[in-house]
């Protein structure tokens, strides 16, 4: 598959065949977040790999999509070290991007994962239940797991509803 036929196929999944993600598999997901690019290289991305049900049940709570939390394999916290950071917007945006190669890695990998955003709304709480370190800003956490077998349909808008200024070549 080409990369952009890889961007375009990839969806959040959020249902979960329950067999189990290996380390490696894990490893190489993380491997991908964490060659992203970042101001100065800077590399402001932290990452907590949660799999234990004890851990999950504390993070589901936090958020209206438990169900997520709950039914992967395997969930990834993605920090911002604020001790690292040069520019807060900037840093933000690597560490999308690094959230970003992440799920193209897994979808590439034939597994599913999920980037919960609502989440942040309770950042703290998820911060105290993983005992993360202060400066860490909760950016995302990540769900991963083998799909279940859906047809998930993606939809976009139009280049030309998109595209407001189109300079041609003189």
């Amino acid at each position: 598959m080409n990369l952009l036929e890889l961007i375009q196929t990839r969806r959040s999944v959020r249902k979960y065949t329950g067999e189990p993600v290996t380390d490696m598999d894990i490893d190489t997901i993380l491997e991908a977040g964490r060659w992203a690019p970042s101001g100065l290289n800077n590399q402001p991305w932290r990452f907590a790999v949660i799999r234990s049900k004890e851990t999950k049940k504390r993070l589901a709570v936090a958020t209206k999509y438990s169900t997520i939390i709950l039914g992967s394999d395997t969930l990834i916290a993605v920090f911002l070290d604020r001790l690292v950071i040069y520019d807060k917007t900037k840093d933000a945006q690597a560490v999308g991007a690094c959230i970003q190669n992440m799920l193209l890695q897994a979808h590439g990998m034939g597994l599913g994962a999920c980037w919960l955003g609502q989440i942040l709304a309770k950042a703290e709480m998820v911060r105290q239940a993983i005992d993360a370190p202060e400066n860490y800003e909760l950016m995302a956490v990540v769900a991963v797991g083998h799909p279940e077998p859906a047809k998930l349909i993606g939809k976009r808008e139009e280049l030309d509803k998109l595209v407001f200024l189109r300079e041609k070549i003189q």
